[in-house]
């Protein structure tokens, strides 16, 4: 049965009436009255029971008077679900992320989301930029949070922040009480660097930082992440060259350091596939923007 048909029917039915069900259709009663004997035809039942004051329904015109009304009935809750998630109200929205945008503008950039489209549900999914680049290419996640940014033709970059690069030690570490180093006076302390693998990473950008300044560290150990690298210097293992937002996020045992280096600074970026133009992209895109440049 059409769709168009069984309006047609809950018209007549509801109204008990040929010419006000045709009122409300807006069509004249013939073709109204002949829609309904075809649609009985079709069924090979009788639907109303027509008599020459009333018409009422027969036992299969109620049944189907009641699964109609809750067919149109969703068909009309299926049309606004679609509505509200073509106009970005609700769905769903796939971030993936570096774990040290955590320590920055992630958490304000994903509150913002939150407060203005609150029927929106977020994937949060925490990767490397080998693993953002991938997914975000195979589409299996809509929008990547990387360091510095995700090189690749298929998708669009924009920076959110840049900020500098400092060196976390413990506490206790002798170096710990100077106000500021260069990157040649840790060439003979333990550098804990991140993520080993995949390369090029972020490891590669810090001894290539070191280079620049006289030369690489003597010493050096791979941590999995920023998380796993900030730990090991609690625990006394060496420094590591995190961005000043990990540095400077309060962690027992640990303290930054400022890097006199100029060259030394990070940036997040907010990266999308060229070809996708949904509504929750841009959405989020645009808060995201507007949030990193709002100091934090």
């Amino acid at each position: 049965m059409k769709i168009r048909w069984l309006e047609y029917f809950i018209a007549v039915a509801e109204e008990r009436h040929f010419g006000r069900a045709a009122e409300r259709l807006g069509i004249a009663q013939p073709p109204l009255s002949r829609q309904i004997k075809q649609i009985e035809d079709e069924l090979g039942v009788l639907l109303f029971n027509r008599g020459r004051s009333q018409v009422t329904l027969t036992q299969a015109g109620e049944k189907l008077l009641e699964r109609g009304q809750q067919i149109t009935a969703m068909l009309e809750e299926a049309q606004l679900e679609a509505r509200r998630i073509g106009q970005g109200a609700e769905g769903r929205l796939r971030i993936g992320f570096v774990g040290s945008s955590t320590y920055g503008v992630l958490p304000n950039i994903l509150k913002s989301y939150r407060r203005h489209h609150p029927g929106v549900a977020l994937g949060l999914f925490p990767m490397n930029n080998a693993g953002l680049r991938s997914a975000l290419i195979r589409r299996e996640i809509d929008v990547a949070i990387a360091r510095p940014k995700l090189d690749d033709a298929e998708i669009v970059s924009r920076q959110l922040v840049e900020e500098r690069l400092v060196v976390a030690l413990s506490d206790t570490h002798p170096l710990a009480q100077k106000r500021s180093l260069r990157l040649r006076d840790l060439r003979d302390e333990v550098t804990i660097l991140y993520p080993e693998r995949p390369r090029p990473s972020f490891a590669d950008h810090v001894l290539e930082l070191f280079r620049a300044d006289g030369g690489e560290p003597r010493e050096r150990i791979f941590a999995m992440d920023v998380q796993t690298a900030i730990s090991l210097v609690s625990v006394e293992v060496g420094g590591a060259i995190v961005p000043e937002s990990v540095g400077s996020a309060e962690r027992k045992g640990i303290c930054s350091v400022a890097l006199d280096n100029p060259e030394a600074t990070t940036a997040v970026s907010v990266n999308t596939r060229i070809d996708d133009q949904s509504v929750h992209v841009k959405q989020f895109v645009d808060i995201a923007l507007k949030v990193s440049r709002r100091p934090l």
